[in-house]
Formats: C-alpha cells, sequence, structure tokens
C-alpha cells in the first residue's frame, strides 16, 4: 500500500488542545478552571490553547515525537470543539490565524508535521448555516444541507438529524453538493496553511462516496498528507486504498488490554488475534495508530488500576509492535482518568507529580524504535508463546528486535529459540540494562520476572 513514507517511522502525540497548555491567558474565555485542582466537566474550560502548545514543542522534541493530532481547534462553543461554528476560522480561545501560522511554522521547523481533526459528518447548532435554518425554517438555501423532519425546527426532540441524537450536533447531508464541496474546501484550505494530514471523525457516518473524493482531492494539494480514519470495529472497507492511509487501531487497543492488563487472553490467543488483524490489513500494517487511549478512553494507568507492571508491557507492545504509535497526552507521566470527560484533565506540568519510572520508560522505547529500523517498518515473527508469556521478534536486514512479555507470574527459567536470529552470544534488555546468554541459539532467561517486559537487541561483538 503506498502512503506517506513519513508516517511509518513517526512517533505520533495526541493534544486535546483545551488542555494541554495555558500560553496566553488573554485569550482565556470566561471563568476558567483552576489547572492545578478542578476537575474536567463536560462544560468547564480550562484556557489550553494554540499558544501553549507552541511553547511546548521542545518538552516534545525531548520526548522523541514526530507529528501531532489536535483535536478540533474550529470555532465552536464546547471545550471538546466536535460542534463547529465555522470551520474556516480558528476558535478564539485557541488563538487567531496568525498563532496557527506561528504553530506551524515552529512544529515544521522543529521536524514535527500537524495532523488535524476533520469532523465532516456533523457541525454545530452555532454553524452559520444552521442557523440560518432555524431562523427561516423551510425558506432557508441551506434546509438542503441538514436532513430536517418538520419544520419549525425543534430541539427537544430534534426534529432534525444528529450525530447520536445530540440536538448540538446537526448532522450534515454531505449527499448535497454544495456542502460536498464546502467540506472539500475546508479541507484544501487548512492543506494551504500547512497542515501534514487529516484525521477523520465518524467517518463511518457519512456517505461512503465522499471519502475517495476527499483523499484524492488532499493528494492533489499535498501528496505527502497523511489520512487516517476513526474506526472501532471492523478496517476492511477503509483499506480498500481509495479512501485513508490508515485507521486508529482501537481493535488493537482491544486485544493489547485483553491480553496484558485483564488476563483475558492467554500469549497463543493474542498470537492468533494479532495474526488475523495483520492478515486483514496487509500492507497497510505500518501505516495504522497503535493507541493505548485517547479522548474517547480512559488512560491506560487507569484501566491499569496502577498495576505499573502491566502498564509497562501495554507500552512496550504500543512501542514495538507493528504500526505507527500515538501517545495520548499526559500517558507519559502516568497521568490518570476515567472516561470522558475525566480522561481530558489537564497536563501536569509540575515535575514532582510525573511518573518518572514511565516518563523514562516511553522515551527510551521512543528513543530505540527511532534507532531501529526493524521496529518501524520490520517484518514480524513469533518465537514463543508459553501460557501468558509472548515473545517475538521485529527483523529489517541485519537489524533484529527480540520482545519478552509476561503479564503473569514469575518463571525461575524461559528458553525463547532464536533460530537464525542468533547472530550474538549476548543480548542487552534496553528496559533494564541486564545482558543475557544464548545457549544452543536460544535465549535463556533467568529468571523471567512476574508483570515483565523486556525488549532485547544483540550485543556488538
Amino acid at each position: 500500500m503506498n502512503g506517506p513514507a513519513w508516517i511509518p517511522n513517526a512517533v505520533v502525540y495526541q493534544i486535546f488542545p483545551e488542555r494541554f497548555a495555558n500560553g496566553d491567558p488573554t485569550n482565556d474565555p470566561p471563568d476558567v478552571a483552576n489547572w492545578e485542582t478542578d476537575a474536567p466537566t463536560r462544560e468547564n474550560f480550562f484556557g489550553g490553547d494554540l499558544a501553549g502548545i507552541c511553547q511546548k514543542i521542545p518538552y516534545l522534541r525531548d520526548l522523541g515525537v514526530d507529528a501531532l493530532y489536535l483535536t478540533p481547534i474550529f470555532d465552536a462553543q464546547t471545550n471538546h470543539k466536535y460542534d463547529a461554528s465555522d470551520y474556516l476560522k480558528l476558535d478564539p480561545a485557541f488563538g487567531t490565524l496568525d498563532t496557527f501560522r506561528q504553530l506551524v511554522a515552529a512544529l515544521h521547523e522543529s521536524g514535527l508535521r500537524l495532523v488535524l481533526d476533520a469532523v465532516f459528518n456533523h457541525c454545530g447548532d452555532g454553524f452559520w448555516a444552521f442557523k440560518d435554518v432555524v431562523a427561516n425554517g423551510a425558506a432557508s438555501p441551506y434546509i438542503d444541507w441538514f436532513t430536517v423532519d418538520s419544520y419549525p425546527i425543534t430541539f427537544d426532540p430534534p426534529s432534525y438529524q444528529t450525530c447520536g441524537g445530540a440536538p448540538f450536533l446537526p448532522k450534515l447531508n454531505v449527499d448535497n453538493p454544495e456542502v460536498r464541496a464546502y467540506l472539500l474546501g475546508v479541507a484544501e484550505h487548512w492543506l494551504d496553511e500547512g497542515i501534514d494530514g487529516w484525521r477523520l471523525d465518524v467517518p463511518w457516518k457519512v456517505t461512503g462516496s465522499f471519502w475517495p473524493e476527499f483523499r484524492a482531492r488532499v493528494e492533489a494539494k499535498n501528496p505527502d498528507a497523511y489520512t487516517v480514519a476513526e474506526t472501532w470495529r471492523g478496517t476492511a472497507e477503509w483499506l480498500r486504498g481509495d479512501r485513508v492511509h490508515g485507521v486508529m487501531n482501537y481493535r488493537l487497543r482491544q486485544y493489547i488490554l485483553d491480553y496484558a492488563v485483564s488476563d483475558h487472553m492467554d500469549a497463543e490467543d493474542f498470537d492468533y488475534e494479532l495474526r488475523q488483524l495483520r492478515e486483514e490489513h496487509g500492507e497497510s500494517a505500518a501505516y495504522h495508530l497503535t493507541l493505548l487511549g485517547s479522548h474517547d478512553t480512559a488512560r491506560i494507568r487507569t484501566v491499569c488500576k496502577g498495576d505499573i507492571g502491566r502498564l509497562k508491557i501495554a507500552i512496550a507492545l504500543q512501542m514495538t509492535y507493528l504500526g505507527v504509535p500515538m501517545v495520548y497526552y499526559g500517558d507519559e507521566i502516568g497521568m490518570e482518568g476515567e472516561n470522558d470527560p475525566d480522561c481530558r484533565r489537564p497536563m501536569i506540568w509540575d515535575k514532582s507529580r510525573w511518573d518518572r519510572d514511565i516518563y523514562d520508560l516511553t522515551r527510551k522505547l521512543i528513543a530505540l524504535r527511532h534507532a531501529h529500523p526493524a521496529l518501524r517498518t520490520g517484518d514480524f515473527q513469533t518465537l514463543r508463546c508459553f501460557n501468558g508469556v509472548y515473545a517475538y521478534a521485529r527483523t529489517q536486514d541485519e537489524d533484529r528486535v527480540v520482545v519478552v512479555l509476561n503479564p503473569r507470574y514469575a518463571l525461575t527459567r524461559l528458553v525463547v529459540p532464536l533460530g537464525e536470529l542468533a547472530v550474538s552470544t549476548r543480548w542487552v534488555d534496553t528496559v533494564s540494562g541486564r545482558e543475557y546468554e544464548t545457549v544452543d541459539g536460544q535465549l535463556v532467561l533467568e529468571p523471567l520476572t512476574a508483570k515483565s517486559a523486556h525488549v532485547f537487541i544483540p550485543v556488538e561483538a
């Protein structure tokens, strides 16, 4: 599958802009909550903005990420901005067009790319065309931009098609050529402003014929732009080569949780599900986002119920398995949070409150991924499944990495057959720094600690 060459080599960092950093208090909404002490709700604001992201670029570079995915930044009424009032205008609480241009320039100068959120299934009830329909009813020139059952417009219950039944999210009629032209123009406009790709929100809700046209228009503007679809279940229809380059791999996330966190799968089950997924994804596997959490899920540390061993295994899988790791802001420092809205807490910048062990591991594995092409675009080979223990190799030419994961009990001894991978008699676990010997082409781990992750590279002779 052809796609942008940069994305398989990237680590993506997802930011919920309202909660990452407040770089310009002068554009704060009224009555902002206290960044340090208040809990997030579905309604409150904390003042995060684009200037804050720009100021934290050194942090992002030091962590090692290569691209940012921002949830919506266009003019809207909520804190999450999935209810656009104007797709061609930055939300004033996030800054101005000049702020955006400064961010894009600073990111590109630092070697980072920028992916924005395409929320094209629905707008907000403050969207200019919908407001005209509310005001003028059947006389509005925009009645065919929406699917309205009766006039005058009512909100409770809504007399128009919505997203998920939410009255403040009117569904756009993308079958209407005027709507389609408007949305394609939005996509092209922000590409002209320098963005590097689009993440597609609830794309299965949008008429299927739209997305091939969308991709063609995006690639005509920028052949190097990345398109990725939000998907939670089936992915086959998105991987025909005419819609997107990759998907947000929520299925892989669930498999990782079932294996590494909840023990719902042993290593054999996990290996089977991964193999099925690889067969389905084929050559596109290197373009999918591997995530442990997002703004739509509980945070991974919370899912792990504070079990740091299991959390480390999940992180090791994210960073060493096929696909593009996507780190949800704050997960790298061990932030906690239940599902929306609690998973959208403000970023913690007080380093004394960080989990340094998790931060150091995440940063170390990102650096290892950058150092080893095998972890970015290499082949995958299962080496051993032994009850809960799962061992696999990533290889590309002479580059070899071996991963051993044990989410369960300790073993006094475990042998991992390396076969032709045994290019060295000594291998170093990059997580712990400890060296291990091979015996007759087998990596011998004595002992194998409970709830542990090991990422081995051969020691040069």
